[in-house]
């Protein structure tokens, strides 16, 4: 929604700044530790020059306990404000992100509602798709930001299924009205945003790569447990599959590494397959592996807990992913009221 939010209002000749007053995921970049999102905004749109005030706080492992026998809360809220003064120094606007909830945060206390009434600062709130459970949670986030005074613009709900767009738009659209509360967009789920990388999967599970190097940037569209027979998972195949198999079942790895071939008329590759259990096939299987070029993943854990770990998996959107940022931007453009945000801001 930032790379969106920021990519309009550059469109509209607003020099725009960003800032993630308080960051929970964080990446080294030279020698401070910075939020992702942060880190992913200053290079994609170059508005990288002032990183350590765009990030101006992580929480690190451990931050939260030592702050709670040790809290300098008036620390952080001078930290935040000067941060904040600074970015905002010869600038149109600022996009301040929050940090999951509007109570998020209160344990360090500064929750994204307590930043936005310390920052002056006017709110969205971004919901998952739904109705009752969407409307709910926003009602029950609207509460902390009212209580801390704080305006809400209005609501954009995010990741709603295609086949129910419609119905889901106008019930939002008359539910958030009868609160008061102004619907800014609904936006339709769009897989390719929450499709990791072979790489990424490798990086983030701790998977060793046998073969495949040059193909490891495929997207995961996909992925199945190829615990049957192989003539059964063949029916599961699709473009972009992630086959995850026992490294001794050979009937399995061959069928995927068959699906590479045509079927019903059409060519499609899969994505990769992860060899799990520590077990690996015989020399001429991985020699044939390798002349295929598929990416090749190892694990020593059990199938199952390989599926379990990639079920939960979120992988943040990266530098890298010049085709998800130009989607994201694209859903935002079309889907998001940017100009009724600008008229009431």
């Amino acid at each position: 929604m930032s790379l969106g939010l920021f990519r309009a209002l550059k469109d509209k000749k607003f020099k725009t700044a960003f800032m993630k007053p308080v960051g929970q995921q964080v990446v080294n970049v030279g020698d401070i530790n910075v939020d992702k999102d942060t880190y992913l905004i200053g290079e994609v749109f170059r508005a990288n020059k002032n990183l350590r005030d765009m990030s101006p706080i992580t929480i690190g492992r451990g931050y939260t306990e030592k702050y709670i026998f040790k809290p300098h809360k008036d620390k952080l809220k001078n930290i935040l404000e000067k941060s904040f003064k600074k970015l905002t120094k010869g600038k149109d606007a600022i996009i301040v992100e929050g940090t999951g909830h509007a109570g998020v945060g209160a344990v360090i206390d500064f929750s994204n509602a307590d930043v936005a009434r310390l920052l002056n600062s006017k709110a969205i709130i971004i919901s998952g798709g739904g109705i009752g459970k969407c409307i709910d949670e926003i009602m029950l986030n609207k509460a902390l930001f009212d209580l801390n005074n704080v305006e809400v613009l209005g609501v954009i709900v995010n990741k709603v299924m295609p086949e129910k767009y419609d119905r889901i738009k106008k019930a939002l659209a008359c539910g958030l009205k009868n609160k008061g509360v102004r619907l800014l967009g609904v936006i339709p789920i769009q897989p390719l945003l929450s499709a990791p990388t072979v790489n990424q999967v490798m990086n983030r599970l701790n998977l060793k790569l046998l073969c495949g190097k040059k193909e490891v940037n495929k997207r995961v569209k996909h992925t199945i447990v190829a615990a049957m027979e192989p003539h059964n998972m063949i029916h599961y195949l699709k473009d972009g599959t992630l086959v995850i198999t026992s490294g001794d079942r050979v009937d399995n790895i061959l069928a995927a590494v068959s699906s590479h071939l045509i079927r019903d008329g059409r060519s499609f590759q899969i994505a990769g397959i992860i060899l799990t259990g520590g077990l690996m096939p015989n020399p001429k299987i991985v020699d044939l592996l390798e002349k295929s070029q598929i990416p090749i993943l190892i694990s020593d854990q059990d199938t199952y807990t390989i599926a379990a770990k990639l079920e939960h998996l979120i992988c943040k959107i990266q530098k890298t992913d010049k085709d998800k940022i130009e989607e994201a931007t694209r859903l935002v453009k079309k889907y998001v009221d940017v100009d009724t945000i600008l008229a009431n801001v």
